[in-house]
């Protein structure tokens, strides 16, 4: 069977940082270590004004077709993943469409487009969309590009307001991928929670500590759910675990009980028991309480431990070296979070060739779910092409009081056309930009070269 997978990855980040310890936290009153120790966060990326989910995620896969020498006949579904849209019936496929079409000379009216709403897994949920058209054989040799585009903003003074962030990942779904196969093994875990919505306004609605347990609770049944499909599941099956990460705060937790969960009946588990003890069984605990307070002391001394410390440098640490200075881009959170790991792999000059990722993504509302994939051989030059270090370092740095004004720049329940008084900060260059109002109230853009 012809393997399938992700063929190419571009990341595009918003062009303006706003830096949590230096400028974010004086202005909150904030010791910095709130956020830099806390949420594992260091800066935060904003779009300019003249981008948003749309240019962000047409420069993104413009970069994708241009490195791979694509052309618009060798696409056939281009599907948007994304929590910040402004339209309730056009697709943004359709409009990033659009913008690749000024910069080609043959258009995509023969390609497939969408847009897919499930939180921040809708990312990964585009990406199986795209896995199983081609396994069904009706993409006529055809490539798939899947765009995960976000601005995660928060209305001012929220507490999710610090995990705030914004950019786009493109990712080439294509047969005989230069960069991870994917399998047929997922897991899911999936209830209809409250945890985090957004019911007909942009900023969300957020239960900070449900949100946390959801997240848990979700991760915990889908890993259930995938070994029923794959087996038994050993931490050393998997090289690297990427989480979706809406800050890296929240990934300690989901990694700790992720770990405690593919140990318990293994031979990690008996060995940490010399230092640790077995895990709490519910069966010998008189009631839920006492037993959940067992589990929480039991995870506290699994995290101290050496063996644990080891596990979590090599499958997670790498994996949120990105997040932590862009924040949350919501769908493109656990994509963003793979192409970190492999791309401290590959400055490390570490061979993964043939080992295997476990890639936990999640929405609220709330999905988990949990998938393998295979390293190929040749991934680090993919990887290689990443210019995502520069585009961190070129960021606009913001002061307090640019930041309250491109906060507001991006708030719909502002003057909708505030975009047109807003003076840019960074100019744009050889990119998609955002160029107005349209006779219907539509979103223009235009290629400035």
């Amino acid at each position: 069977m012809t393997a399938v997978g992700i063929d190419a990855i571009e990341i595009w980040t918003g062009k303006l940082k706003l830096d949590l310890a230096e400028t974010f936290a004086p202005a909150q009153g904030d010791d910095p270590g709130k956020y830099t120790k806390g949420l594992g966060l260091h800066a935060s990326s904003f779009p300019d004004v003249y981008e948003d989910i749309v240019t962000m995620g047409a420069n993104a896969a413009y970069r994708l077709m241009d490195r791979k020498g694509l052309e618009p006949d060798d696409i056939g579904r281009i599907d948007v993943a994304t929590e910040s849209s402004f339209d309730n019936s056009k697709p943004v496929s359709t409009y990033i469409a659009g913008c690749l079409e000024q910069v080609f000379d043959d258009d995509f009216h023969h390609a497939n487009k969408g847009e897919r709403k499930f939180a921040c897994i809708s990312g990964t949920q585009s990406v199986d969309d795209a896995y199983n058209w081609i396994r069904a054989g009706r993409n006529r040799d055809r490539a798939a590009i899947v765009i995960a585009t976000d601005t995660a903003l928060y209305a001012r003074d929220d507490p999710g307001e610090a995990t705030q962030g914004a950019g786009a990942v493109a990712m080439l779904i294509d047969e005989e991928p230069a960069i991870v196969e994917l399998s047929t093994e997922q897991g899911y875990g999936s209830a209809d929670e409250t945890d985090f919505l957004k019911p007909n306004q942009q900023f969300p609605s957020v239960d900070g500590k449900r949100s946390v347990k959801v997240y848990l609770a979700r991760m915990r049944e889908a890993l259930d759910d995938f070994a029923t499909v794959s087996g038994s599941i050993h931490p050393d099956d998997y090289h690297m675990i990427p989480f979706h990460t809406p800050f890296p705060g929240m990934v300690r937790k989901a990694a700790a009980l992720g770990y405690r969960h593919i140990v318990r009946g293994t031979d990690v588990e008996d060995v940490l028991a010399e230092e640790i003890g077995h895990q709490p069984v519910r069966e010998t605990f008189d009631s839920e309480e006492a037993f959940n307070d067992a589990i929480r002391e039991y995870t506290d001394a699994l995290t101290e431990t050496e063996r644990y410390r080891d596990w979590y440098n090599q499958a997670i640490e790498p994996t949120l070296e990105i997040s932590r200075h862009v924040g949350n881009w919501y769908t493109g959170s656990v994509h963003l979070a793979r192409a970190s790991g492999l791309k401290v792999a590959m400055e490390q000059d570490i061979d993964l060739a043939g080992e295997k990722l476990l890639v936990a993504s999640y929405g609220s509302g709330a999905q988990a779910e949990v998938h393998a994939e295979t390293i190929v051989p040749g991934w680090e030059d993919e990887i290689a092409a990443l210019d995502i270090d520069d585009q961190i370092q070129r960021r606009y740095d913001l002061s307090f009081e640019e930041y309250e004004e491109i906060h507001d720049v991006h708030n719909h329940a502002m003057d909708a056309h505030v975009e047109e008084d807003a003076e840019e900060l960074t100019p744009p260059e050889a990119e998609f930009a955002f160029d107005g109002w349209g006779r219907m109230g539509e979103r223009k853009y235009r290629y400035v070269e």
